[in-house]
């Protein structure tokens, strides 16, 4: 795998890495903390199991790069990243997955993430990554640019992907509206423009059809 890399400011001139590493499957998280302590320049100085644990976890320590699982529970590694990019701007954002969608990997960047790579990544390489994007550069798995750049962008409003994410679990309009905080008929409107966009027979297939690409 090759970098992808871009200018950017030099981390501290001392001291280790003050890493967070946040993925809900504990045996993967502290298989990967143990490995990444044996660095000499690397440290954990926090973990956590969903999204909002991230954030909290990152708050209370602020660590130097942050290493997220892409899906975790109530926020995804996306979400998070918009939050520390707010928040903590000098929190570098790394993003570990066994889903690279192409669609996810447009969202990450559009975060401000500065790496995106597979879980099948070595420890070893990890690592070598993580200073890559604590140094100010970016990293991308060069397989996921490849398809992200082959698949085009997604043809969904960022509202629209909301509600339809939304309605991944069979929730009734009402329920989504709430949660959305929006009206029935607009619901409707956005579920079935998304529908349409996506030439899917209803708005199951469409969510369907919008998670395998990473729309969504």
């Amino acid at each position: 795998m090759t970098a992808l890399q871009s200018g950017g400011t030099a981390g501290r001139a001392t001291g280790p890495v003050r890493l967070l590493l946040a993925d809900d499957e504990h045996l993967i998280r502290g298989a990967l903390a143990t490995l990444l302590s044996l660095e000499d320049d690397l440290v954990i100085v926090a973990e956590a199991a969903s999204g909002p644990e991230a954030l909290a976890m990152a708050r209370a320590h602020e660590p130097d790069v942050a290493v997220l699982d892409l899906q975790m529970p109530g926020a995804d590694g996306v979400k998070v990243a918009t939050s520390l990019r707010a928040e903590l701007p000098g929190c570098k954002v790394l993003i570990v997955t066994s889903h690279g969608r192409p669609g996810h990997l447009k969202r990450a960047l559009a975060a401000g993430v500065r790496g995106f790579v597979p879980k099948t990544v070595s420890a070893q390489r990890l690592a070598e990554i993580i200073r890559t994007v604590y140094a100010g550069n970016r990293y991308v798995d060069p397989e996921l640019a490849a398809d992200a750049i082959a698949s085009g962008d997604s043809p969904l409003t960022t509202r629209e992907a909301e509600v339809l994410e939304l309605a991944a679990d069979g929730a009734p309009v009402a329920e989504i509206a709430e949660r959305a905080a929006l009206s029935q008929g607009t619901v409707r409107n956005y579920l079935s423009s998304a529908v349409s966009k996506l030439g899917a027979e209803n708005r199951h297939a469409a969510v369907r059809l919008a998670r395998e690409r990473g729309w969504v």
